[in-house]
């Protein structure tokens, strides 16, 4: 029939039954491969991470450069006050020439070598020298600085009845005007062990010597000095403590000699 379209059979487009099942196949068989690789790809690679930071984190911390650990590093975190304490103090020039030692800042550490005091201090009189390049104070330090009065009286409350440690003490209690028995100070510089040749030695060269630190180069840290001196004090304490109790007992065995003699001369007079 010239002239008319045919209307097309829906029949004649269809695919065979046997290639719609190949290629359904097909789909199953590429569509999880791709999904499965890829899934597996991402599996994998975060726990290769894992594996190899997990190594790093549990391998043992090592020093490759053959430096030591720093023994003024406290090895405990008690910040009590205990019944030692080091003290340190670092001092600014005062009067016009500038010559006059006045307290700048104090530093107070406990047995374990941890902070429990540390302030700077105004003093009474005009700073003339700020002495930087030793005491590390420097004018903005001081602007909000407790006044000298308060300090010394927390201080003093600090040091009652507890053993003070330090080095070459009486400049720092001179310049607080305080006093402290004598039988509660352990100076290093006056410890026989540390003396050489009958004379004191200079802090740093204590702490290079005993423990094998390096310190007061360039500016001075309280902190640091303090923890020195009460590192120096601890690892010699039961020397120390002996050579202090041989101390008194002969002090009071010539106390006892001294009273005989003088009551010996009174018999004889009569």
């Amino acid at each position: 029939m010239k002239g008319k379209l045919r209307s097309p059979n829906p029949k004649e487009h269809q695919l065979n039954p046997n290639w719609e099942l190949l290629r359904q196949k097909l789909i199953k068989s590429n569509g999880p491969k791709k999904q499965s690789t890829r899934s597996q790809q991402q599996k994998s690679e975060p726990e290769s991470q894992n594996s190899i930071l997990g190594k790093r984190k549990e391998r043992p911390v090592t020093e490759t450069d053959g430096s030591k650990p720093n023994p003024l590093i406290p090895s405990s975190s008690d910040s009590s006050v205990t019944d030692v304490l080091a003290m340190d103090c670092e001092m600014v020039g005062v009067s016009s020439m500038g010559n006059k030692s006045a307290l700048g800042r104090i530093t107070l550490v406990n047995k374990w070598g941890n902070v429990i005091y540390d302030e700077y201090v105004r003093p009474v009189e005009k700073v003339v020298d700020f002495r930087t390049k030793i005491s590390g104070i420097r004018p903005r330090d001081l602007r909000k600085a407790k006044d000298f009065i308060s300090v010394q009286r927390k201080v003093a409350e600090f040091l009652k009845g507890r053993i003070l440690v330090g080095h070459a003490l009486h400049n720092d209690l001179k310049a607080l005007l305080l006093s402290h028995p004598k039988k509660d100070i352990r100076d290093t510089s006056e410890y026989q062990h540390f003396l050489k040749e009958g004379r004191s030695r200079a802090l740093r060269y204590l702490a290079a010597d005993y423990l094998g630190v390096e310190i007061q180069n360039g500016e001075h840290c309280p902190v640091e000095d303090a923890r020195a001196a009460m590192l120096l004090y601890q690892k010699h304490r039961k020397q120390w403590e002996r050579s202090i109790k041989d101390f008194i007992r002969l002090k009071k065995k010539q106390k006892k000699r001294k009273q005989k003699c003088k009551t010996n001369e009174g018999d004889s007079d009569v």
